[in-house]
């Protein structure tokens, strides 16, 4: 099993800027892609954006220029720095990771439990 932490969700106002991080532990043996996603409500959950062991990364249209992605290997973390946020940006932000376990087994995907980011004035 892994565990993912998320933290840095909260309220911000128009053309705020926040920072989200999610570290992983448990049985990993390598992570291949770390990422974040975000529902809205009424909405399905979309990829925001998401980054590969090898540093490729992809972003959604809506979030390009505006938010980057980052992630430390030798503390199973990622990071998404979100600045000139929007009201549209509202939404729970999951991280996902797939990750081969220590018994071998590859991508399996895990999601942490949520964090609100709410862009109010």
């Amino acid at each position: 099993q892994v565990q993912l932490v998320e933290s840095g969700g909260g309220v911000v106002q128009p053309g705020g800027s926040l920072r989200l991080s999610c570290a992983a532990s448990g049985s990993i043996r390598s992570i291949n892609t770390m990422g974040w996603y975000r529902q809205a409500p009424g909405k399905q959950r979309e990829l925001v954006a998401a980054i590969t062991s090898g540093g490729s990364i992809n972003f959604a249209d809506s979030v390009k220029g505006r938010f980057t992605i980052s992630r430390d290997n030798a503390k199973n973390t990622v990071y998404l720095q979100m600045n000139s946020l929007k009201p549209e940006d509202t939404a729970v932000y999951y991280c996902s990771v797939v990750v081969t376990s220590r018994g071998g087994v590859s991508g399996l995907r895990y999601w942490g439990q949520g964090t609100q980011v709410t862009v109010s004035s």
